[in-house]
């Protein structure tokens, strides 16, 4: 499987290149690598502050003759600061200027927490604006309008439980057709991922690889001895186990790197296997745990907590 479909049968490469994170001097060259050894798939946010560069990568590579806008795959996200029907296309139109383009691929609500206009990061309670005045339905009418003008041929959100699913198709004209949450053999999200299957939801997974966000030993998944003795059993790297696991699920990855030797290694992930013996090892892995926390959205007398965005 080198592709997910959506409902109209456009497809979206299942392995691409995360940008989160990469600073803005770095990730140009990232891009451009990456495309020239031949990713397809770039997925990007208004919040990593580095669309610009994204955009000039994107712009040389079709310059040099690399690709062409239509070869390239291209996900972007609303951030938190543009939630309210009224904000999106806006938001929209200064991503895909940043980007050098004329439409996204896919474009997703960032997270389901709502932000005052100009807010980067929350300080302080007075930084939000509770879901109650603004709705994850009337954003999500502002994404439907992004869709229906050809801004963006897909859309989606990022970081959604069950419950705030349901609560965008009750009412939505345009089914979300994808959820970009955090997926890796610690963190499988198996409810989550049948929920979305029944629904016709495609799944795409952010840190594939785990974070060293996390000092604990025993939460570095590349280290772990399961995935490195899979890894040494059928001469792949700890990496592509982790990735080639996620993608043998069916769902997409996104793996960030700057470096292009790991880049060649991520997209080489895509020529191997794992058996079925393989599989059942790593699902036993599952421990429930997200790097991302979410406790950054928590702040004294707010109105979010992790329990809220991740519990459905």
């Amino acid at each position: 499987m080198t592709a997910l479909k959506f409902r109209n049968n456009d497809e979206m490469p299942i392995l691409g290149l995360g940008t989160f994170r990469s600073e803005p001097n770095e990730v140009y060259n990232a891009v451009l690598s990456a495309i020239k050894i031949g990713y397809r798939h770039i997925d990007c946010a208004a919040a990593y502050g580095n669309e610009k560069e994204v955009g000039n990568a994107i712009a040389e590579a079709i310059k040099q003759g690399l690709v062409t806008r239509e070869d390239l795959w291209v996900t972007s996200k609303l951030w938190n600061a543009s939630h309210g029907e009224e904000n999106v296309i806006p938001a929209l139109k200064q991503t895909l200027e940043d980007l050098q383009l004329e439409y996204l691929d896919l474009y997703l609500i960032h997270w389901p927490v709502a932000l005052k206009k100009g807010t980067e990061m929350p300080e302080k309670a007075s930084d939000f604006i509770p879901l109650s005045e603004v709705p994850l339905t009337n954003t999500w009418k502002g994404m439907e309008a992004a869709l229906e003008q050809g801004l963006a041929k897909h859309i989606g959100v990022s970081n959604f439980n069950e419950n705030q699913l349901k609560e965008i198709l009750v009412t939505a004209v345009h089914q979300p057709e994808m959820n970009q949450v955090e997926m890796h053999p610690f963190l499988q999200q198996d409810a989550l991922q049948s929920f979305c299957v029944k629904n016709d939801m495609l799944l795409t997974a952010y840190a594939p690889l785990g974070s060293l966000v996390d000092d604990n030993s025993t939460l570095r998944l590349l280290e772990n001895d399961t995935i490195k003795n899979i890894a040494k059993a059928r001469r792949m790297s700890p990496a592509q186990v982790a990735l080639a696991y996620t993608i043998q699920r069916g769902i997409a990855v996104i793996p960030k790197s700057i470096n292009e030797a790991r880049l060649l290694q991520n997209l080489e992930s895509l020529n191997h296997t794992l058996t079925e013996d393989d599989m059942a090892l790593l699902k036993d892995l599952d421990k429930g745990h997200r790097f991302i926390d979410g406790k950054f959205w928590e702040v004294d007398n707010g109105p979010y907590t992790a329990d809220s965005i991740w519990k459905a």
